[in-house]
């Protein structure tokens, strides 16, 4: 009996050894723990959130996806479910499970490893917080007496509060209601049975429980937690049945897809809240990311998806009228099959952008075409082929041909089916304001946010064209023009040795001439020899100065005669904030798109405080000045080159086109007295639009799309008529028109004397101009395959509409 004996001491006394040790180890870390202060004072890291107007996310920033939420807050059947997967006698133990170290111990040796743990949700809570992941015994120890703490200090739904909103469940989201938003696009109180197993299965393994990336293994889990709830008498059998009936991976990966994309997706303000972003950052440091700021823009809902829609419309429509480039890339696949794995690593590379997909083709002829995308094989076919038809024929040119290994894009187009498209080339830009005080209603910077992240509104630097005129005729009705007075619509050259550069010979968009006309019907037809003509009257000097008053930068107007035809440099936002002079009556207003900026504690911190037209913005136009320019614009509309906005059916809008030199850039500037749009089309890198493709085909169409939804309902506003004008007969002859009454009836001379000298005697042009008048400077040619220059580098535009 004695052998038996020692065995059993000896284990009995490295039993009492250890136990000893382990007491002296945790007497010795004990004072060495860490405080609680960042549990107690809880301050969990929450992003940057940029919202509409209206309260409707647009974008969020930070490393941490966070919605803290209290206990309160968390519905039962979402705690049950963490619970039975993570720690079923989370509200009897005292930190530490015996049971489940006995059993994780047991599990371990049967296996001989360390694979098996046993962690409770406060252990849970003291690593998240204080300590590593690392599989030591030594962190271990500091995690159990961790927890013995936080279980001293805090009461239990503290601690399970604090595990609900700081536990990293993939997707960038940490805590359940982030993860409820990131899967699900839902609050928590809207989450279904298999939606609460699903998220409550995550905390063990992020990344391989995603239901997005990894929908089967996800599935087996959300199984694993549901058979938990069963056992543990929290769901019924019924239930149980009924859950998972419901929570197969095909279904699990539509479902959580889609809520993903509708959540990331339902508003397109990418351009909106990086504009916030830069403004917060500004302001706070990298710090903004962390301290739950929420920011709040002057964009609402309804515009800002109407903006985006039609830019996104207009921009495909274009692209469809210049054809289709071929596919994307190229990949040599087996001539016989290829696995799903290999085609998905194909297509990882390749972005979406929203309803472009990228696919890989798998067969391919002039009446078929089969394509692979994510797990399924989609076969497009008749009108689904119309667009990418030429790259199908037998004669497509090998590097262009639609054929097996190209990569696609694909379109679902609803009740017509998939289609094949294409990612456009081109570039858009589309931003509205109101022109009482300039809060940016909608703003589209671009085609789509993931691909170029350049900002056409703010940044594009471009040639307006035609648009800037109204501009030029504002400073001309401060000269003593009016409407109604006549100016020749006859070619123009100026010659080498009057430039003092190179000759340079202006023309009309269609290089034809009317010879003397109103003013009005000049702006109408926007015939550029009545504008440079005005233009050298009121000296380029003058005008010059006088944009300055509309928000203009005049150093980048240099004072040549082809100001008159929009050769210098603007961005979208710029003549915004310059056609709201004439839909307001006359008062400088400046765009802004913050409203308000609150902190993580919700105390407003900034607000913006607008000058308001008629109130407190500066009047910058006499307003007669203002209301003859709006009525100027509206006969563009209701019969010159914009006179497709009159499907619009109203009779307050008003507006002008902008096309430039070679079709680089086409624009529409419209409004009426509640709102001001500006479009613009163009390639970031300027190059020919094509033939046509001026800014009442390109940009007006986007203009009048968005125009539709955001004027809906709205009733139409005409502006009352200001004192000061008499009605005067026009000069030639076809109706009355109006001018300043302090001014004489008779017009300004056609032309400049000297000018009309130079066409006087076989078009030998004078030698000298008096030295009164200012000469006309010929700029200098547009340097060929560049970027967009320096303005003075970008002249001449001798084509404008």
């Amino acid at each position: 009996m004695r052998w038996v004996l020692y065995p059993v001491a000896a284990l009995l006394a490295l039993a009492i050894l250890g136990l000893a040790t382990l007491a002296a180890m945790s007497l010795f870390a004990w004072p060495n723990l860490p405080s609680l202060e960042s549990l107690t004072d809880y301050r969990p890291r929450v992003p940057l959130r940029v919202y509409t107007a209206d309260g409707h996310l647009l974008g969020e920033f930070g490393e941490e996806r966070r919605d803290v939420v209290r206990i309160a807050e968390v519905p039962a059947l979402l705690k049950h479910a963490i619970l039975a997967a993570e720690d079923e006698r989370f509200y009897e133990h005292a930190g530490v499970d015996p049971m489940g170290i006995a059993r994780a111990a047991l599990s371990n040796l049967t296996t001989g490893g360390r694979g098996q743990g046993a962690s409770t949700i406060t252990m849970q809570v003291a690593r998240n917080f204080f300590l590593t992941r690392e599989k030591t015994y030594n962190r271990k120890l500091y995690e159990i007496l961790l927890s013995f703490k936080i279980e001293h200090e805090l009461s239990k739904d503290q601690i399970l509060e604090l595990y609900i909103n700081q536990i990293y469940l993939g997707q960038r989201a940490y805590g359940f209601a982030a993860a409820a938003r990131a899967y699900y696009g839902k609050t928590l109180d809207g989450l279904t049975l298999p939606e609460a197993a699903m998220l409550a299965g995550l905390p063990k393994a992020p990344s391989a429980f995603n239901p997005i990336v990894n929908p089967s293994r996800a599935a087996i889990r959300q199984q694993y937690v549901l058979r938990r709830m069963l056992e543990t008498g929290i769901i019924s059998h019924a239930d149980f049945e009924a859950a998972i009936a419901v929570a197969t991976p095909t279904r699990s990966q539509r479902d959580t897809a889609v809520a993903r994309k509708q959540q990331e997706s339902s508003i397109h303000g990418d351009y909106v809240a990086e504009m916030a972003r830069q403004i917060a950052v500004e302001q706070f440091g990298d710090k903004a990311y962390e301290l739950g700021i929420r920011i709040f823009t002057t964009v609402t809902r309804k515009d800002q998806e109407a903006a985006y829609a039609a830019l996104r419309k207009g921009v495909m429509d274009y692209d469809r009228r210049h054809g289709y480039r071929g596919p994307e890339a190229f990949a040599e696949l087996p001539p016989d099959s290829v696995s799903n794995e290999q085609l998905d690593e194909l297509l990882a590379e390749r972005n979406d952008y929203d309803d472009l997909l990228a696919a890989a083709v798998l067969q391919a002829s002039p009446k078929q075409v089969k394509v692979y995308r994510r797990g399924e094989e989609i076969t497009i076919s008749g009108n689904g082929l119309r667009f990418a038809a030429p790259m199908l024929a037998d004669k497509a040119p090998q590097t262009r041909r639609i054929r097996r290994g190209a990569i696609v894009r694909i379109r679902d187009t609803g009740s017509n089916g998939w289609e094949i498209a294409q990612v456009p080339e081109v570039q858009s830009a589309l931003v509205s304001i109101d022109p009482r005080d300039g809060a940016v209603r909608a703003l589209v910077g671009g085609f789509d946010f993931n691909r170029s992240k350049f900002n056409h509104v703010t940044q594009g630097q471009r040639q307006p064209g035609s648009s800037f005129k109204p501009f030029i005729y504002s400073a001309a009705l401060e000269r003593g023009y009016g409407p109604g007075h006549v100016v020749a619509d006859d070619p123009l050259y100026f010659p080498a040795g009057v430039t003092g550069s190179q000759a340079w010979e202006p023309k009309n968009y269609d290089a034809k001439y009317s010879g003397p006309m109103t003013i009005r019907d000049a702006l109408v037809r926007s015939k550029n020899m009545v504008s440079i003509r005005m233009l050298q009257d009121i000296t380029p000097r003058f005008a010059q100065d006088y944009v300055g008053r509309f928000g203009f930068d005049s150093a980048k107007h240099p004072p040549y005669l082809t100001m008159a035809l929009g050769a210098g440099s603007v961005t979208p936002w710029e003549l915004a904030g310059g056609y709201a002079a004439f839909a307001n009556g006359g008062f400088r207003i400046d765009p802004y798109v913050v409203k308000e900026i609150y902190d993580g504690n919700g105390k407003l911190i900034a607000r913006t405080d607008p000058p308001v037209a008629g109130e407190s913005a500066p009047r910058v136009l006499d307003p007669r000045n203002a209301w003859l320019i709006d009525s100027m614009l509206q006969d563009v509309v209701t019969r010159g080159t914009a006179a497709r906005a009159r499907s619009l059916k109203r009779n307050d809008l008003a507006g002008k086109t902008g096309t430039t030199n070679d079709y680089l850039d086409a624009w529409f500037c419209g409004y009426n007295p509640d709102l001001v749009a500006v479009s613009w089309v163009g390639f970031s890198q300027p190059r020919n639009l094509g033939r046509g493709e001026t800014g009442g085909a390109a940009a007006l169409p986007i203009w009048i799309n968005y125009m539709g939804v955001a004027l809906a309902g709205t009733p139409e506003i005409q502006r009352p008529q200001p004192g000061g004008l008499i009605q005067i007969e026009a000069g030639d002859g076809s109706r009355s028109d109006y001018q300043y009454a302090e001014y004489e009836p008779p017009e300004p001379p056609l032309a400049p004397d000297w000018l009309r000298q130079m066409f006087a005697s076989d078009n030998e042009p004078a030698l000298e101009a008096p030295e009164e008048a200012t000469p006309p400077v010929a700029p200098r040619p547009i340097p060929a395959a560049q970027a967009p220059a320096p303005v003075e580098d970008r002249m001449p535009v001798p084509i404008r509409r």
